[in-house]
C-alpha cells in the first residue's frame, strides 16, 4: 500500500488560520478519497507559515471494482422506457436479466464499475480541494481565477512505496505538481526533491524548517524558560501568544532583551499588553517584585551575531511603543489626581451604548441606582455601591483604555486608587465585568458583586425591553453569557434575591416609568385649568399611552426573562449531572425566581432521585396521580378533601395515613428551615407505605364510600409530595 504526501507551498499564511487550514486539508482530502473508494490507515496534517502538509499512510493502490444492481421497468414495458433505462445503465438489451417479482417479471441490470488507480483519484480530489478551499479570507493574484490565502507557488504530491516515489500529475492554473519543495526562506531557499514523508521531514529539518507546530511551540517555551531562569526571572505564561508565535516562524530562535528603566514603573499589565499586541513579545517578570523587566522575542532565523542586531531593532521599536503607553499613563494620572473621575464620567454622555438604549452615561446612572437597590442583598454599603457603580465605566474615557480596550476595568482600579477613592471602588471597577465565562473567577467582595449584578441585569433588561433577544445560535449582545454571569454571582455568593422584583425595578428605571407616571398625573391636574382643552387632552392621551406601554413591558418582560434564566440554569447545572426534568420539577414550585433557593431544591431532589427509595417513590407518585386524574375526569369532581382514617380497612392503608401525617409535619418543618435534603428524605420515606398500599388495596372498589376515601388518600399523596417538588415533571 502506498503512502501519500501533499504539500501546498505559498507565501506566509496568517498564524491564526494555520491550524484550521491543516484540519480542513485533512478532512477534505480524506473524505474525498474515502468517497471514491480509497481507504487508508492513518493521516496527519502539519503546518508552517509557508506550507500546508498532509501525510497519509496505507492508502489503497486503486479503488475496488464495484458491482451495482439496478431495478428496471417491467418486462413488456414500452420500448421507450426500456431504452431510457439502458442508456442510464450503459448496457444493451441482451445484458439485462429477467426476474420474477411479486408484481410480475422485471428487468434487472448488473453494472460493473472498474476500480481507478489511486493517482487518478488523488489528482481529482486534490484539485477540487485547492479550488474550493474554505479560507476565511482569500485573494487572487495574476490573471487566473484561483483564490488562496496568499499566492500559491507550488504543489508537491507524491505516492511512495517500496518501489519508489511517483508524482501524482495535476495542474491548477499553471501550477504543476512535482516532488520538490523549498527550505527556509533566508537560510536555505533552494528547492530539493523528496521521495517520502520521512525523507521530506528530514530534508526540511536540514533546511532549517521545523514542520511540526507543536514542536516549534515546545522549543520556544523551553528556550524562553531557560533564558529567564538563568537571569533569575520568570516568563509570563500565555498559551494563545505561544501558539500564534509558533505560527509565525519556521525556525524559531529565542532572544531575550531588557526593557528600559524609564518604563519599568508602568503597570505590569500595560507592559504585557503593549508588548503582546504590538510586538508579539512574551513578558518576563521578576518573581520577587512582580515587575515586568525583560521580554522574549522569537526570530525566524539564526544570525552570525547571535541575534544582537535583531534584538537591538526590536528594543528600539519597543521603546517607541512604550513611550506612547507612558504618555497615556501619565496624562490619565494627571486628570484623575486633579479632577477625579468626573470629567471621564461626563464624557460617557456622548458615547452611545445602543441607539435605543441611550448613552453610556445614562446606562451608568441606571447601574448606579440598581446597585444601590441590590446592596442590601449583597451586604454592601448602599452609598458605596452607588459610588462604585457611578465610576465603574469611567476608564472607558481614558487614553490608555482607548488604546488598549482589553485593559478596561483593570485601569479603572489603578485610576481609582490614584484618585484617592475607597478601595472598594477600584476593586469594583476591575471586577464588575466578571465572570465573563464559565471558568472565570466570580467576584465575592460585596460592593463588586452589587455592581457586577447591576451591570449584567441592566444589559439583560435593556435588550429585552427593545426585543433584541437571542435567537438560535445568534447572540450578538452576549446575553446568554450575562445571564450565566448573574447565576454564578448569585450561587457563588449565596445571595437571596427575588429576580422578579429586581427585573421589574430595573425595567421601570430603564423605561422611566415613575417619571412618565408623575408627568401624567401633572398633566391631568393641569387639564381642567388649561385654556387649550384639545391640546391638553392630547398631551394626557400621549402620556397615558406611554405609561401603558411601559407598564405592559414592566409587567410581562420579567416572566419571559426569568424563563430565560431558568434555561441558562439548566445548562449550568447539567455539568453537575442534574437533569433538566429535575430542574423543571423545582421550577414548578413557588419562589422559583430565587435562584439560590431553586438550586438548593434541585440538588436535594437530584440526590434523592438517585436512590432506590426516591426512584420508586416517583413511580408510586405517578401511579397515584394517574389513577386520581382519570377518576377526576370520569367523575367530574376534584378529590381534594381530607381522607378519613376510620374508613381504612387494611393495615397498609392505615400505615399510609400515619406515614403521610408524619411526612407532612417533617416536610413543613424542613421547608420552613429551607432544609431541602431533610424535606426530600421525608418524602422518600413514603416509598414503603405507598408501595404496600398499592399491593394490598384496590382503589376503584365497588364500595363508593371506600373508593372516594381512597381517592382522597391518593390526593393527599399528591399534596404532600407537591410541597417538595412537582414529581409529575420527572421523566421515566
Amino acid at each position: 500500500m502506498p503512502d501519500l504526501l501533499i504539500e501546498l507551498f505559498s507565501e506566509e499564511i496568517p498564524a491564526r488560520m494555520q491550524t484550521r487550514a491543516g484540519e480542513d486539508l485533512k478532512k477534505r482530502i480524506t473524505d474525498g478519497l474515502v468517497e471514491a473508494g480509497l481507504t487508508y490507515a492513518g493521516a496527519a496534517a502539519l503546518t508552517t507559515p509557508r506550507r500546508l502538509t498532509l501525510a497519509i499512510e496505507g492508502l489503497l493502490a486503486e479503488s475496488p471494482t464495484i458491482c451495482e444492481e439496478r431495478k428496471g421497468p417491467k418486462v413488456g414495458a414500452p420500448d421507450k422506457a426500456i431504452e431510457g433505462f439502458l442508456r442510464g445503465a450503459g448496457l444493451t438489451r441482451d445484458q439485462l436479466e429477467e426476474r420474477e417479482t411479486p408484481k410480475g417479471p422485471v428487468y434487472f441490470a448488473s453494472i460493473e464499475k472498474a476500480g481507478r488507480p489511486a493517482a487518478e483519484i488523488v489528482a481529482d480530489v486534490l484539485e477540487a480541494t485547492i479550488r474550493n478551499f474554505p479560507w476565511p479570507k482569500s485573494m487572487r493574484w495574476g490573471s487566473g481565477p484561483l483564490r488562496w490565502v496568499r499566492p500559491l507557488h507550488s504543489v508537491l504530491c507524491i505516492l511512495s512505496d517500496e518501489a519508489g516515489a511517483q508524482v501524482v500529475p495535476l495542474e491548477v492554473e499553471g501550477i504543476k505538481s512535482g516532488d520538490t519543495t523549498g527550505g527556509h526562506r533566508f537560510m536555505a531557499p533552494d528547492r530539493f526533491s523528496v521521495t517520502s514523508f520521512e525523507d521530506y521531514a528530514a530534508k526540511l529539518k536540514a533546511a532549517f524548517v521545523d514542520l511540526n507546530p507543536v514542536d516549534r511551540a515546545e522549543h520556544i517555551w523551553n528556550d524562553a524558560q531557560n533564558m529567564a531562569f538563568a537571569a533569575g526571572l520568570e516568563v509570563v505564561e500565555d498559551k494563545g501568544l505561544l501558539a500564534e508565535v509558533a505560527g509565525l516562524v519556521e525556525w524559531p530562535v529565542v532572544l531575550m532583551g531588557k526593557i528600559e528603566d524609564e518604563f519599568l514603573d508602568l503597570p505590569p499589565e500595560v507592559l504585557q499588553t503593549s508588548m503582546k499586541e504590538h510586538q508579539k513579545f512574551f513578558s518576563v517578570k521578576n518573581p520577587n517584585t512582580g515587575r515586568i523587566e525583560q521580554f522574549i522575542t522569537v526570530a525566524n532565523r539564526e544570525t552570525a551575531d547571535n541575534g544582537a542586531t535583531i534584538l537591538a531593532g526590536n528594543q528600539k521599536v519597543l521603546s517607541a511603543r512604550l513611550a506612547d503607553a507612558k504618555f497615556f499613563w501619565e496624562n490619565d494620572l494627571r486628570i484623575v489626581k486633579s479632577d477625579g473621575f468626573e470629567p471621564w464620567v461626563e464624557k460617557l454622555n456622548s458615547v452611545t451604548f445602543h441607539a435605543e438604549l441611550g448613552s453610556q452615561g445614562e446606562r451608568v446612572l441606571r447601574i448606579a441606582a440598581l446597585a444601590h437597590e441590590l446592596a442590601s442583598a449583597t451586604s454592601a454599603t448602599p452609598a458605596l455601591a452607588m459610588m462604585a457603580a457611578q465610576g465603574c465605566k469611567a476608564d472607558l474615557s481614558s487614553e490608555m483604555v482607548f488604546e488598549f480596550p482589553e485593559l478596561q476595568g483593570l485601569m479603572g482600579r489603578y485610576y481609582a486608587d490614584a484618585a484617592g477613592l475607597p478601595a472598594e471602588v477600584g476593586q469594583a471597577s476591575e471586577e464588575h465585568y466578571s465572570p465573563l465565562g464559565p471558568s472565570d473567577d466570580v467576584p465575592t467582595a460585596p460592593v463588586s458583586v452589587a455592581v457586577a449584578l447591576a451591570d449584567k441585569l441592566d444589559t439583560l433588561t435593556g435588550f429585552w425591553a427593545i426585543d433584541e433577544k437571542p435567537t438560535g445560535s445568534k447572540d450578538p449582545f452576549a446575553l446568554r453569557r450575562a445571564a450565566l454571569g448573574v447565576i454564578r454571582l448569585i450561587l457563588t455568593n449565596n445571595l437571596r434575591l427575588s429576580l422578579n422584583d429586581t427585573l421589574a425595578s430595573a425595567l421601570g428605571s430603564l423605561l422611566k416609568l415613575p417619571e412618565w407616571q408623575a408627568a401624567l398625573l401633572e398633566a391631568k391636574a393641569k387639564q381642567a385649568k388649561a385654556e387649550d382643552a384639545e391640546a391638553a387632552a392630547q398631551e394626557v392621551h400621549g402620556l397615558a399611552h406611554q405609561v401603558e406601554a411601559a407598564t405592559a413591558i414592566v409587567t410581562n418582560a420579567p416572566a419571559d426573562l426569568l424563563s430565560f434564566f431558568h434555561d441558562r440554569l439548566k445548562v449550568f447545572l447539567r455539568d453537575e449531572g442534574i437533569r433538566h426534568d429535575i430542574i423543571d420539577a423545582c421550577i414548578a414550585m413557588d419562589g422559583n425566581d430565587d435562584l439560590n433557593l431553586l438550586v438548593k431544591r434541585a440538588r436535594a431532589l437530584n440526590a434523592v432521585i438517585a436512590t432506590e427509595d426516591g426512584e420508586n417513590l416517583v413511580q408510586g407518585f405517578k401511579r397515584a396521580n394517574n389513577i386520581l386524574t382519570q377518576a377526576e375526569e370520569k367523575d367530574g369532581v376534584e378529590y381534594s378533601y381530607g381522607a378519613d382514617v376510620k374508613f381504612a380497612e387494611t393495615d397498609s392503608e392505615k400505615a399510609l395515613f400515619a406515614a403521610l401525617e408524619n411526612a407532612q409535619g417533617q416536610i413543613e418543618a424542613a421547608q420552613k428551615a429551607e432544609d431541602f435534603p431533610a424535606a426530600m428524605t421525608a418524602m422518600a420515606a413514603l416509598r414503603g407505605p405507598v408501595d404496600a398500599f398499592f399491593e394490598d388495596v384496590q382503589v376503584n372498589t365497588d364500595n363508593d364510600i371506600l373508593r372516594r376515601n381512597r381517592l382522597n388518600l391518593l390526593s393527599q399523596i399528591r399534596q404532600v409530595c407537591a410541597r417538595v417538588a412537582d414529581l409529575s415533571k420527572i421523566e421515566g
